[in-house]
C-alpha cells in the first residue's frame, strides 16, 4: 500500500497527523508546501492526499487540480480553518473526496482517511482489471483447469468439443483456443446452428451456387470457406438436423465439401470447435445425434463449470463487468456493498456469467448511487426474506453460514454464536447508556452473567456510576 500524503504549512498539524497515523500503522509522508508535494509526485504516487487549502506559495485547490490531471481517481481530502461555503464548493467542484474543516476531531480525520484509502484501493483493483482486459476471468480451481486445457492446446489443430450450460462463456473459450493456436492470424467464424432455420443452415455452412434454389441469384460462399485457414465455431451442435450431421461428418472425414447445387469438391482447411449445453452421449442413445459424428467431434473435451460451481469468482467477475459497463457508458464505476456481494455469491444464476454481466450493466444504468446495496438490485434478484426486518437478518445469517460452509470452515457454531452475543450485548449497553442492570433486564439475563459476558467477549462498556 502506498503512503498517505499530508500537506500543510502548519508544523503542529503535521505533527498531529504524524503521531496519529503512526499509531494507526498507516504509512504516510508529510510536506510543508504544495511545491514540495508536486516535486515528489514526479517519482511517487500517494494512496490518499490530505491537503490544507490555503498555504504560502500555493493553494490546496491548485494542487487538487494538478493531482486530478495526473491521477483522476486519487482521493484528495481538503482541509481548512476557513469553514466557508465558497471553499467547500470549490473543493467539491474540483473533485475532492471530502472536505475537512479545522479544528477537526482526530478520530474523525482517521476514519475519513481510511474511507479514502478503501476507495483508492478499489480504484486500483478496477484499474488492474481494466488494464489486463482478460479474455476469461476465474480463480476457481475448475476454471484453472479450463485455462490449463487452453494452454496445452496452443500448438494443436485438434477438434475440440466444449460442454457447458448456456451463458458459461463457451464462445469465449473457443475464441481463446483460436487466438492462441497457430491459426490465430486467420479468421474465426462462429455460427449458432440452433438459431438458423433448417432450410437455410446448409447454405449458411457450405454456401450455394447460382440458381441452386429459388432466390439464389448468385454464388455465395458459406462459413466453411469464410473460415479458410482458421477456425469454424459450431455453437449448439447438439441441435444440428440429422441430414446436416451427415454432411458435416463427410467434411470431417475427407476434408472436402460441396456448395449447395455445386458439383466441384472444395477442400476445407478449417479447424472445428463445437459447443453444446446438451449431453451428446444421451442424444446419441436417443438416436438424435450420430454416434460417428460425436466421436469425430469428441477428440478433446473441455467442460465449462456453471457459475454456481465457482461462486468464489462472482465478486471478481462483478467488479470486471461493472468496470467495463462504466467505461462503455462513460460513467463512474458502481461498487457492490459487502452485503450485496455476499448475497450475489449465494445466488444460483441460472443464466450463468451472461446473467451476471447483464445484471452489472443494469446496475450501471439503473442504480441511483455509486454504492450498490441489496435494495438497489432489480426485483428478481432481491432476496424474498427482505419482506420483514426479522426475516432479513435471518437471511443474512443463513447466507453467512452458507459462505462459511462453502469455504470449508470448522467450528462455525461457537464463532457465530459469539458474534451474535457480542452484537446483542453491545447494542443493549449502547441503548441504556452503559447501565448494566437495565441492559441485563432487557436482554433477559442476570447482571453477573452480563458482566462475565462483557469480559469474555471483550466488549468495551462504560460502567455508569452507581451500577
Amino acid at each position: 500500500m502506498r503512503p498517505v500524503w499530508i500537506i500543510d504549512d502548519d508544523r503542529s498539524i503535521r505533527w498531529v497527523f504524524e503521531k496519529t497515523l503512526s499509531r494507526e500503522e498507516i504509512p504516510f509522508k508529510t510536506f510543508s508546501s504544495v511545491q514540495d508535494a508536486l516535486g515528489a509526485l514526479g517519482s511517487a504516487t500517494p494512496q490518499v492526499v490530505v491537503s490544507d487549502i490555503r498555504m504560502p506559495g500555493g493553494s490546496g485547490l491548485d494542487l487538487l487540480q494538478r493531482l486530478k490531471e495526473r491521477h483522476p481517481h486519487l482521493p484528495v481530502i481538503i482541509m481548512t480553518a476557513y469553514s466557508d461555503l465558497e471553499s467547500a464548493v470549490a473543493a467539491f467542484q474540483g473533485g475532492a473526496f471530502e472536505y475537512l474543516p479545522k479544528p477537526f476531531d482526530v478520530d474523525h480525520a482517521v476514519d475519513l482517511i481510511r474511507r479514502a484509502m478503501d476507495e483508492s484501493l478499489r480504484q486500483d483493483d478496477e484499474a488492474e482489471v481494466a488494464e489486463a482486459s482478460p479474455e476469461i476471468l476465474g480463480q476457481a480451481s475448475s476454471m484453472q483447469e479450463v485455462f490449463r486445457a487452453i494452454g496445452r492446446l496452443t500448438q494443436s489443430h485438434a477438434t475440440v468439443l466444449i460442454n457447458g450450460e448456456s451463458g458459461t462463456g463457451k464462445e469465449l473459450v473457443a475464441r481463446a483456443l483460436h487466438r492462441h493456436s497457430p491459426r490465430g492470424p486467420k479468421p474465426f467464424i462462429a455460427i449458432n446452428t440452433a438459431a438458423i432455420p433448417k432450410e437455410l443452415l446448409e447454405s449458411e455452412l457450405f454456401g450455394h451456387e447460382r440458381g441452386a434454389f429459388t432466390g439464389a441469384q448468385g454464388m455465395r460462399r458459406g462459413r466453411f470457406e469464410q473460415a479458410e485457414g482458421g477456425t469454424l465455431f459450431l455453437d449448439e451442435i447438439g441441435d444440428m438436423p440429422p441430414d446436416l450431421q451427415t454432411r458435416l461428418l463427410r467434411v470431417l472425414s475427407d476434408g472436402h465439401f460441396y456448395r449447395v447445387g455445386g458439383h466441384q469438391p472444395i477442400k476445407a482447411n478449417v479447424r472445428i470447435i463445437a459447443a453444446t449445453h446438451q449431453d451428446l452421449e444421451q442424444r446419441v442413445k436417443q438416436g438424435l445425434f450420430r454416434d460417428d459424428l460425436f466421436h469425430r467431434l469428441n477428440v478433446i473435451r473441455v467442460r465449462l463449470p456453471a457459475l454456481r460451481e465457482r461462486r468464489e469468482d462472482i465478486p471478481l467477475l462483478a467488479r470486471h463487468f461493472l468496470a467495463r459497463s462504466a467505461r462503455e457508458l462513460g460513467v463512474e464505476t458502481k461498487r457492490l456493498s459487502d452485503a450485496a456481494t455476499k448475497y450475489l455469491a449465494t445466488h444460483e444464476f441460472p443464466g450463468n456469467v451472461r446473467q451476471l454481466e447483464n445484471l452489472c450493466h443494469w446496475l450501471t444504468v439503473m442504480a441511483p448511487g455509486v454504492g450498490v446495496d441489496l435494495a438497489d438490485l432489480p426485483p428478481e434478484f432481491r432476496p424474498e426474506q427482505r419482506v420483514t426486518t426479522a426475516q432479513n437478518w435471518i437471511c443474512a445469517l443463513e447466507h453467512e453460514a452458507e459462505l462459511a460452509l462453502a469455504r470449508g470452515e470448522h467450528g462455525i457454531m461457537p464463532q457465530m454464536s459469539r458474534q451474535f452475543e457480542r452484537a446483542l450485548i453491545a447494542k443493549a449497553l449502547a441503548h441504556t447508556g452503559g447501565r448494566r442492570i437495565e441492559a441485563s433486564q432487557l436482554l433477559g439475563m442476570g447482571r453477573n452473567t452480563l458482566t462475565r459476558k462483557i469480559q469474555e467477549l471483550d466488549i468495551e462498556a462504560r460502567e455508569t456510576p452507581g451500577e
